[in-house]
Order: C-alpha cells, then structure tokens, then sequence
C-alpha cells in the first residue's frame, strides 16, 4: 500500500520506517526541511536500536521524507498522523492534532478517492471522532466514513526497542468508524499474520492505549511506594518482590518450567518514571476523567508518588554524607537505556537538586550528553562520557538508569570508598564497599 506519515519523532519515523521495510510504499511528512534532508540521506535524527540500519535498507526504494504535506497525501491511500500530543497544565495540548488535521483535510479537498486518516498520536478518549474527524470534514468538505475514513490505531512502541515492537507486535488495535476503514487497515496490517488484531471503534482503541500505560505506571508507583516502606522497616525490597514475583499468577509454571513475563520489570523498586509517554498520559487520563466528573485518586497518586520518587534517592545519599562540597557522579540521563531521551527523566530532578545543595556535579551517560547538556546547562556541571573518569574523585555515584555499562561499576570502585547509591537496584550490595539504594534496609 501507499502510506503517508504525519511527523518523524519516534512513533512517526520508526512507523514509516517499519511500514517501508516490511513492504509498503512510505512517505514521511514533516516542516523541518533539515530533518527531512538527513532522513533522506539515510540519517536517522533519533537513537532507536535498528532504526539506522532498517532506513538505510529502504531510503530511497519504497520510503522517503519530504516536507509537502499536500503532495504526500495526493500520492498515498493511507495517512497516518504521529504528531506530539504534550500534556499542558491541566489537559492534554492538541494543537498539533488539530493543525495537522486541518491541513491533511485541506490536501483531501481536491482529492477524488477514497483516503483514510489514522490517528497514532496517543489522545484522550473522543478525540479522533469529536475533533479529529470534525476538523477533517470541515477542511476537506467530505464526510467522514463515506469519502474519507478515519480510525484510531494506538501504537505501543517501548523506546529503546521500539522497533522490535512495531516488527514483533504483541496486538494490533484498529479503531475504525466504519467497515471499510477497517478493511483498508487490516491490509496495511496483513503481513503480521500471527498477531491479534482487536476491531473497535475508536474511543474504545484510545482508551486501550491509556489504559495500557496508566497500568504499568501504576506498578512502577506500587512498587516504589513498597520499596520505601522496606527500607524504613529494615527489609530489602529486592527480596520481598522476588517472592511477589514467584506467585503463579505472575509467573507460571508452563510444562514445568517457570516462566518470567516481561510485566514483572516494572513490579521493581527505583527512582521513578519518566519518559515521554507514562507521565503524560497518566496526567492526562485524571484530567480527563476529572472533566467528565469521574475522580481518579489512584492514577492521581501513582503520579505523586512518581513526581516524590527522585528525593528519596537523594534521602539515601544525605544518610551517609551532605551534598555540600561533595563531588557526586550522576550515571544515566536517559530516562531509561537504550535512548538518548530525557524528557521526564529523575536525573532532570536530581541534579538541580544536588546543586542547590552546594555539591559539584559529573553527569555521565553513553548517549544522551547533549540532551542533559543543552537541558541543564554548564553551571557546576560536568558531562564526562568515559565512566572512569566521571568517577574518579567523586565522593559518591547515583546511579538513575539502569545503562548495562554500570554493572562494571564493582569492577571500577573495587577497593574504593566510593560511595553508590543504587537508583535501580541494578547492583548487588555485596559486591561493593560501600553500597545504599532504594529500597535497601542499610
């Protein structure tokens, strides 16, 4: 199929991308003319594991980027919207939904055929129907779901191996307005023969999405909430949800071998989540269920436990010596291995922290330096990229993500009195000198 992508952040590069290498003919949109020329150079603007070789295997064969939205649209059957979805102060800011369907209805205007619109965007429940489709509709004069179709297909791409997701999927969500749109998806779909493909309509898929997310968020906040309860009653956190993590219902045995599902990584204690995605859309799901009269004092406390979470890692720093004049090694910036983002992440929260404390700060991560940097400035900040050297004189090591470099971090301190502090519960206490962490009774 022709396929048109709206956008080439994360969901819209790694779609369009993915949809190229697995046969259709794809087209990426986006206003930012130098972006657009290193894609098409074969230059992925974003760090995702595979994403640079899959593009240099289909730019310039059956995918390319451009800047004319018009002329994408005219030349596709399908087009998908990716565009960001930000959460404002108190609801999620559609702006860019709103801009972009307006200017997809305006290129459908002059268009003859059938087309459909798919949201990917991640949106509140309504969204594709009660703004999408109106503002399709009023831009393009057709009606929706006779000359132009619309559908909501949430994406459920993890950063780091997002395109190991979009390949590998475990669901396919197609939330459509009518038969024929979904038709036209299941074809765009076909290639992933053994995976569930859910038909519904398209509130139904946006709430899937946020349900998914708020979810796993939750078990991150459970988790920590337990973790700081451990630590204070002089338990390990560690253990005790490794003996969570072994009941049956969790982990079951299937031919008598016990079998570990990848959900029980976020039933694990740590320094909060961050990201693009769990923040935001937790946030917006209590707003958007507070708006419609329906409280949410669950999510609203996984969200406060979340934004709390960064300060107990500096709690257990402050046990064993003030930040005051201190050299304190900040490992990991992304907000979580395998990415260069850092939006959301604790060490954002962290490191201004330590620095209002008077202590000097080297922040080390393998890929997101630029990011932090540009993010936090030079101010008593240091951004080393070789590990040894961000740890040598440092009185103390925060470790805030779990980047599979610091398990050297033994290794390195061996013999030192280094103190780490253990964000992520990534090391074993045992093998350093000395050793606190979230969660731990020390």
């Amino acid at each position: 199929m022709r396929v048109s992508v709206v956008g080439t952040g994360y969901v819209g590069l790694v779609s369009g991308v993915c949809l190229a290498h697995v046969g259709h003919d794809v087209v990426c949109v986006d206003l930012d003319a130098d972006k657009v020329d290193a894609i098409n150079a074969g230059s992925s603007p974003i760090h995702e594991d595979g994403l640079a070789e899959l593009l240099g295997g289909v730019v310039g064969d059956r995918f390319r980027a451009t800047t004319d939205l018009a002329g994408a649209i005219a030349a596709t059957e399908v087009t998908i919207l990716a565009v960001g979805t930000p959460f404002g102060e108190d609801r999620i800011d559609l702006g860019q939904i709103v801009a972009a369907a307006e200017q997809i209805g305006a290129a459908l205007a002059d268009l003859d055929r059938y087309h459909v619109v798919v949201v990917k965007s991640t949106v509140v429940p309504g969204t594709t129907e009660e703004v999408v489709g109106p503002a399709l509709a009023a831009a393009s004069g057709k009606r929706i779901g006779q000359d132009v179709g619309l559908a909501m297909n949430p994406e459920f791409l993890r950063e780091g191996v997002a395109v190991e997701d979009f390949l590998e999927p475990d669901r396919i969500v197609l939330g459509g307005v009518d038969e024929r749109t979904l038709e036209v998806l299941s074809e765009l779909y076909s290639v992933f023969e053994s995976t569930p493909i859910l038909h519904v309509d398209p509130r139904t898929a946006e709430m899937i999405k946020y349900t998914s997310n708020a979810l796993l968020a939750t078990l991150i906040s459970f988790s920590n909430e337990v973790g700081n309860l451990c630590a204070e009653l002089g338990t390990d956190v560690t253990e005790v949800l490794e003996g969570v993590h072994l009941d049956r219902r969790l982990s079951p045995i299937v031919d008598g071998q016990r079998v570990s599902p990848g959900i029980l990584v976020y039933l694990g204690a740590g320094c909060g989540f961050g990201g693009s995605c769990f923040p935001k859309d937790v946030k917006a799901l209590v707003a958007h269920g507070e708006a419609a009269d329906v409280p949410m004092p669950i999510l609203r406390s996984v969200i406060d436990v979340n934004e709390a979470q960064p300060e107990v890692l500096l709690d257990r720093l402050r046990r064993h010596l003030e930040p005051d004049g201190a050299r304190i090694a900040v490992l990991g910036a992304a907000f979580k291995p395998g990415t260069d983002d850092i939006r959301e992440s604790p060490t954002l929260k962290i490191v201004p922290r330590l620095r209002e404390a008077g202590a000097h700060v080297v922040v080390h991560d393998p890929i997101a330096l630029p990011n932090v940097r540009a993010a936090l400035g030079e101010d008593g900040i240091d951004y080393e990229a070789d590990l040894e050297v961000a740890l040598k004189g440092a009185d103390a090591a925060l470790l805030v993500t779990a980047w599979p470099e610091y398990a050297a971090l033994p290794e390195l301190l061996h013999g030192s009195d280094v103190l780490v502090v253990d964000g992520r519960r990534m090391l074993s206490p045992a093998d350093l000198g000395r050793y606190d962490g979230v969660g731990y009774p020390g």
